[in-house]
């Protein structure tokens, strides 16, 4: 039984159905509005809560593609299944279009609430931090972080080109990456660690694996722990011409005393990003003030931290110890910039407060029992790798399912 859907107005053909049109095929009509000549109709039993999921999908995980809504409602329509039913054209048509509206007023209720474009949120803080750095260690910041951000696009951009994809340098992630890979580089890397860095960083963590939205870790940060394996008397020489010594963390781990006021603000060594707590704070205000983020990862990973390190860190809740280690390295930077990252964070409530308080006993570990004075980066690498098996023991059953039974 078929039912054109042109506007000509219902025909009958009794005859067994044909093979249906592939589901992208079908997306393809569905999108051009030209109905293709075949019947067409809503599904009458589509679940609220399906629609709501494949809309936040799109809008939460995957917010550079802006097409993701609209072959998203392609998914709300189907062939007629030869029930024996012959629908009117008109009814169905308008059936169709009910639906499609509905989906697009979800979706324009989620932008309101999330923004557009993530990169565009964190970007322009890092943005901030960057010039930070620069007013902080000179031209060589300029020159790091210029060369970190050419060679993430340069890489996103030719990969998309050699592998035949639609071009994503537009939603500006690659920008970010490279920013966040500059702010964890010492001013003093040459200009080579940064290419091998953001190509590390855009080719094998984030495209190879799908692109923006299908890594399993953060690029930076991976690049960040690529460099310090494979380049570690580089990545850990902090001298330049402004600041010379030991880094704040490197003193404490032998036992020496810091001034805890230069490190709030950011007179001292370090990375070109994580110097500076009072900056870091200011950009994490406007970020919770926007609602890009919120205080749940970075709370926990903070609280759990503090609680840790004051049971195991062996000079007890020592404030001036504590407020250290607060301070120094990049345990601001992870826990606002790069713990709360979308796609490698856990989607549950519960998941995002496990996440942190794990991500706040492994840096403690790291710092305390570790040789190295820092720990943020492998613990929250470390991190993303345990984020599936987070979201699985804490995603929330459905309702109606696993309660006790009398």
């Amino acid at each position: 039984l078929c039912v054109r859907a042109d506007g000509v107005g219902p025909q009958r053909f009794i005859q067994k159905p044909r093979v249906f049109l592939s589901a992208r095929a079908r997306q393809q009509r569905l999108m051009r509005g030209d109905g293709g000549g075949h019947a067409v109709h809503a599904h009458r039993h589509l679940k609220a809560a399906d629609t709501v999921r494949a809309v936040l999908v799109h809008a939460v995980g995957v917010f550079q593609h802006q097409r993701g809504i609209e072959i998203g409602h392609a998914a709300l329509v189907e062939i007629a299944d030869g029930d024996g039913a012959v629908l009117n054209a008109g009814k169905a048509l308008e059936h169709l279009r009910g639906h499609v509206a509905a989906v697009k007023d979800v979706k324009q209720r989620v932008e309101r609430v999330v923004p557009r474009n993530i990169s565009g949120g964190h970007g322009g803080v890092r943005i901030e931090l960057s010039v930070l750095g620069a007013a902080r260690f000179g031209l060589r910041a300029v020159y790091i972080i210029v060369i970190a951000v050419f060679t993430a696009v340069a890489c996103e951009f030719l990969y998309n080109k050699s592998a035949g994809r639609p071009q994503s340098v537009t939603d500006l992630s690659a920008v970010v990456t490279g920013l966040l890979l500059a702010l964890n580089l010492p001013v003093s890397a040459p200009w080579w660690i940064g290419v091998v860095g953001g190509v590390f960083a855009i080719l094998v963590v984030k495209m190879l694996f799908g692109g923006l939205g299908q890594n399993f870790m953060n690029p930076a940060l991976a690049a960040r722990c690529f460099l310090l394996i494979s380049f570690t008397s580089i990545m850990t020489n902090f001298e330049c011409d402004a600041y010379t010594g030991a880094t704040p963390l490197a003193a404490l781990k032998i036992g020496e005393n810091v001034n805890v006021y230069n490190m709030v603000i950011g007179r001292v060594n370090g990375t070109i990003g994580e110097t500076s707590m009072i900056a870091i704070l200011i950009g994490a205000c406007i970020l919770l003030l926007l609602g890009v983020i919120d205080l749940r990862v970075p709370g926990s990973y903070i609280v759990s931290f503090v609680v840790f390190l004051g049971l195991f860190g062996g000079h007890g809740f020592d404030w001036s110890f504590i407020s250290a280690h607060l301070a120094g390295g990049g345990l601001m930077l992870g826990a606002f910039f790069m713990a709360t990252d979308y796609v490698t964070r856990p989607i549950t409530v519960k998941g995002q407060y496990i996440y942190g308080i794990f991500l706040g006993l492994l840096t403690c570990i790291f710092r305390v029992f570790g040789p190295s004075a820092e720990g943020v980066s492998y613990a929250i690498i470390i991190g993303n790798l345990l984020v599936p098996l987070i979201e699985k023991v804490t995603h929330p059953k459905a309702f109606g399912k696993g309660g006790a039974k009398k």
